[in-house]
């Protein structure tokens, strides 16, 4: 047989047969994703949702909203972090057009079509369409929402503290440090000086001095990895039976756990009232919605107990050591504090404190390490929360797929052929266990040892 050589030049053609085209097999997870859109009619709500923000005769021709939520749903389930990302990984996968609805003829959206819908779509939008997914989630049974675990973590956000100014004067973190050597008496200061100078002040990170011009809402903090960073705090509300999250909130990364979780449980508790509505849908969930709470330490103190307790929510918030309390004309707070410590030393409360542990940081890892919004492109809090609705909207989805089909994200199938050999050697080593001894003891035995290494 010759060999073949790559032709260096080749002449276009003029006229090309869409059925000549080369197609590929489609991967069987976006096929299937599509099928429980279609069924539960996602095009049609989205359309319906985003009519109000098209003309409806004139302008050019727009991205269809249907296209663009999945375009940011393939944000989440290829662990894409930007919009110009998303449009690179369209154009090169003829399977990604078929989830579209493209035809072999269209040319896939660019990122600045992706980022004009985002800017033209209301948040409110973007809100209702993460509503819808969990009415998904209620329909199929993987929603309950009696008892939600809250939790937050730190985004990086797309803002430099080298462009830090000054909130009263507008002087960059460079100039403020110049000023101060020139007031001790250093006329020409050098980087030494200004770093010695820099090293002795209190509080030179403070919030309330400093602001990005770019993106005032991104604050100064320290992140999970030790670096300090200008960041935004995203809190989710987890379903703690499903793994489901029924509220996501972006916030300010300076702001207190403890009055951050009011925002979150609002946006929970709007958000599976939304849900109820639906009748199909509200008789999925719990008798009781948003009976119970699930914090780690961060999250103690009398005011969110107590306010807990008014409420009629029973709390399962770990406790810091804090050593022996006065509780002198504070017996509402001591009646909430001792109840909630009584119910994490019960058994429940343990069983619920790992599942917090386990649960919550499954969907930190899931949206924002393997899905790839650690950090952000955006800036602004309305228009992060836009992409991260939507995006924690595809961990939800992940959540029907596994229930239905039994794999949450298309790369899972890139593991399945280590699998299968794992299991034919595993049956291949029992077999020759069966024929080397035929007691029955080390038949289980050897079966069983074969099955655990197939799931380690």
């Amino acid at each position: 047989m010759a060999m073949g050589r790559r032709q260096k030049q080749r002449q276009g053609q003029i006229w090309l047969e869409a059925k000549t085209l080369a197609k590929g097999p489609s991967h069987p997870f976006y096929q299937r994703l599509n099928e429980v859109l279609e069924r539960h009619g996602f095009d049609g709500f989205v359309e319906g949702l985003a009519a109000r923000f098209y003309a409806p005769r004139f302008g050019r021709p727009s991205l269809p909203p249907p296209v663009y939520f999945r375009l940011l749903l393939i944000g989440y389930f290829e662990g894409i972090d930007s919009e110009r990302g998303i449009a690179w990984r369209v154009a090169d996968s003829l399977t990604l057009r078929e989830f579209l609805g493209l035809a072999l003829t269209e040319s896939p959206p660019d990122h600045s079509t992706i980022s004009r819908n985002r800017r033209l779509l209301e948040l409110e939008a973007h809100q209702e369409a993460f509503t819808w997914v969990l009415g998904v989630l209620a329909k199929e049974g993987v929603l309950r929402g009696k008892t939600l675990g809250i939790d937050a973590t730190t985004l990086e956000a797309n803002a430099a503290l080298r462009s830090i100014v000054r909130r009263d004067t507008g002087a960059s973190y460079d100039e403020f440090l110049r000023g101060l050597a020139s007031a001790s008496g250093i006329e020409t200061p050098t980087r030494e000086d200004l770093a010695k100078l820099d090293r002795k002040r209190a509080k030179k990170g403070s919030n309330q001095d400093w602001q990005n011009p770019h993106d005032p809402d991104a604050k100064i903090t320290k992140m999970k990895d030790g670096r300090t960073h200008l960041a935004h705090k995203a809190e989710h509300a987890v379903d703690m039976e499903t793994g489901a999250v029924v509220a996501v909130t972006l916030q300010p990364a300076d702001r207190g756990d403890t009055e951050s979780l009011e925002e979150t449980l609002d946006e929970a508790m709007g958000e599976l009232s939304d849900v109820i509505e639906d009748e199909e849908a509200g008789e999925a969930l719990s008798d009781q919605i948003l009976a119970e709470i699930v914090a780690d330490k961060g999250y103690h103190s009398n005011a969110v107990l107590a306010a807990r307790e008014r409420v009629g929510i029973r709390t399962y918030i770990s406790e810091p050591k804090r050593g022996r309390r006065n509780w002198q004309g504070k017996s509402a707070e001591k009646a909430a504090v001792y109840g909630n410590r009584r119910r994490i030393r019960g058994e429940r409360g343990k069983q619920l404190l790992r599942r917090r542990g386990e649960l919550i940081e499954r969907s930190f890892a899931h949206c924002y390490e393997t899905g790839g919004m650690r950090r952000t492109h955006l800036r602004g809090h309305r228009n992060i929360l836009k992409r991260l609705l939507v995006h924690v909207a595809g961990f939800n989805l992940g959540l029907v797929m596994r229930e239905l089909f039994g794999i949450g994200k298309p790369r899972v199938l890139q593991g399945l052929r280590a699998v299968l050999l794992r299991l034919i050697r595993a049956l291949i080593a029992t077999c020759n266990c069966l024929g080397r001894s035929g007691a029955r003891g080390s038949v289980i035995h050897s079966t069983g040892t074969s099955l655990s290494r197939i799931c380690a």
